[in-house]
Order: structure tokens, then sequence, then C-alpha cells
């Protein structure tokens, strides 16, 4: 089983243009489905069936078992579908002759609508790195600037070298590697545009002490900062902000919203934030509406 996983790893990296965060996911579900075999086996992995004669009502099992695990239904459903993932190519290359995942039943979850913040909120936090007169605060501002501005993934943000922005002139942008490794480019601002010159001018050299590191977003180190680095600063600030519960996908969330309540067309928004369907868009557009209710229930003279 352990030479098929990685054979359909490899499949999802080199011809279907995965991210690593995906093949990551997919190797930690796919590893605990084999796991699950092994303890069936009574640990002895030298007597696991061979992957072709895995059935329906195996696989059925093991999703009654994480179930018994209380995942929540959305990780439930993820792990559903890594398996049925690797059974679907397995089956396509012709390596089993049976597709036993082909029925396999997976949790309903339903989409739950994402933490946006207010943009009060939005400029409490940006005003925490002003606090401080050093490079990693420089740093820092820049940074929430940045992610503000683009509504880039962390993956994306932390992936960015010097080299893939342009500030000078009137058309300042990033260039960023998204999903599936679709090249986008996105408007920086003016206030962004300010603060990576101030940060790239004033303090990244002193945080990169003579390294010569490409990465345009560095730590203390001089080396590239890392997504756990990203996350912590941000919820550092929110902290210090008063604001519970923010992470860099809710500043991401947050830049959609603001979009869209600022009536951007969501074919924009949807190139802008790199959503391979629309859909995907459009679950914002719920939030734009819940917004529009509660201005319409303050305004409304009849409204109660």
């Amino acid at each position: 089983m352990e030479h098929e996983i990685q054979q359909f790893l490899t499949y999802m990296a080199a011809e279907r243009g995965a991210s690593a965060n995906t093949i990551s996911a997919y190797r930690n579900d796919l590893a605990q489905l084999r796991s699950y075999f092994v303890e069936q086996q009574g640990e002895n992995e030298s007597t696991l069936p061979p992957i072709e004669e895995v059935d329906a009502e195996q696989l059925q099992e093991y999703i009654v078992h994480l179930r018994e695990q209380q995942y929540a239904a959305a990780t439930v459903a993820r792990k559903v579908a890594a398996v049925k993932s690797l059974f679907s190519y397995l089956h396509g290359e012709g390596l089993i002759e049976v597709n036993p995942a082909e029925q396999l039943s997976s949790p309903r979850v339903g989409r739950s609508l994402p933490r946006t913040l207010t943009v009060q909120e939005v400029d409490a936090l940006l005003e925490q790195p002003g606090r401080w007169d050093t490079p990693e605060a420089a740093r820092d501002q820049a940074m929430l600037e940045m992610l503000y501005a683009t509504g880039m993934r962390v993956s994306e943000f932390v992936s960015l070298d010097l080299s893939s922005i342009e500030l000078q002139g009137q058309r300042a942008s990033v260039r960023c590697v998204g999903k599936g490794r679709r090249e986008r480019l996105i408007p920086i601002h003016s206030a962004a545009v300010a603060a990576l010159h101030h940060y790239l001018q004033e303090a990244r050299p002193k945080l990169a002490r003579g390294r010569r590191e490409v990465a345009l977003f560095i730590n203390r180190r001089g080396e590239r900062l890392t997504r756990q680095g990203v996350w912590l600063i941000i919820k550092n600030y929110a902290e210090a902000a008063g604001i519970s519960g923010v992470t860099p996908h809710t500043l991401r969330h947050s830049f959609a919203t603001h979009l869209l309540r600022g009536a951007a067309p969501l074919r924009n928004v949807q190139e802008l934030m790199g959503h391979a369907n629309i859909s995907t868009t459009q679950l914002y557009t719920q939030l734009t509406d819940e917004h529009l209710r509660d201005v319409y229930d303050r305004a409304h003279p009849r409204a109660s």
C-alpha cells in the first residue's frame, strides 16, 4: 500500500500540479488509512492485504472508525476525499480492476461563512506595529499591509521573493503563485507600497545581516519567514488590538468581503483571490448580503 500511495502523491504533484500543502495533507490522511489496516492485522505489516484486495466494506468500516475518533465532520469528509482520490487514481491507471471507494459515503458538510474583520478592526490591527521602532515592527507593518492589500494565501505570501514585487511607477503590483501553480498579478495600494519601501530600505538590511536571502519577508535570523511565524505574529498583534480568532486567512476573507461591499465586480474579486471556481468567491456575497441587511435594519424607519 505504501508504494501505491507514493505513486499517487507523485502523480498529484507532477501531473495535477497540487501544492506542497495539498500533498502533505494527502500524505497524512493516507498514512492514517495505512496505519488503520496495520492495526487490523495485529500490527503485522507483512500481512497487509494487497491494495487490489481492499473492498468497499473495509473502507466503510474505516469511515466508522474515523467517526468513533470523534473527528469533526469536515475532517472526516477530507479524509474520505483522500481515500476516494487514491482509489480513483489506481482504477484509472488500471492498477486495480474495481474501485472500492466509488460508492463510499462521506458526511455532509455545510459551508460555514468565513470569519471576517470589520474595517475598524483591520485599522486597529494595522496600527499595532507602529507602536514600536524596530526592524521587526517595520517588517510586520509591511506584512500586515501586504496581506490585507492583496488577499494572498499565507502559503503564497511566504513564498514571495524580492523579484516578486514591482513598486516603481503608478502600477505597483505583486506576482504570486497560487494553487495549481497558477500565477496572478495583484495590484498594491499606496499605503502598502509605502510600508514595503520602508521595510526594504530600513529594516530588511538589518534583519538580513549580510545574508544573500532572496525571500521578501525574513525573520530576525535573516531566513525566510515561515507560515507558522506569520500566524504567530498576527495572533500577537490581534490580541494587542483586543481582537480574538484572527489568522492570516481572516485577512484574506476580509479582503474579499470588503472589496465586494465596495462594489467590486465578482469576477474581478475571483481573479484577485485566485479562485478556480466563481462559486468559491460567491460565498463572500452572503457576508455582503448580511451587511446590507444590518444597514437596512439600522436605517429604515419602519425596521425594528
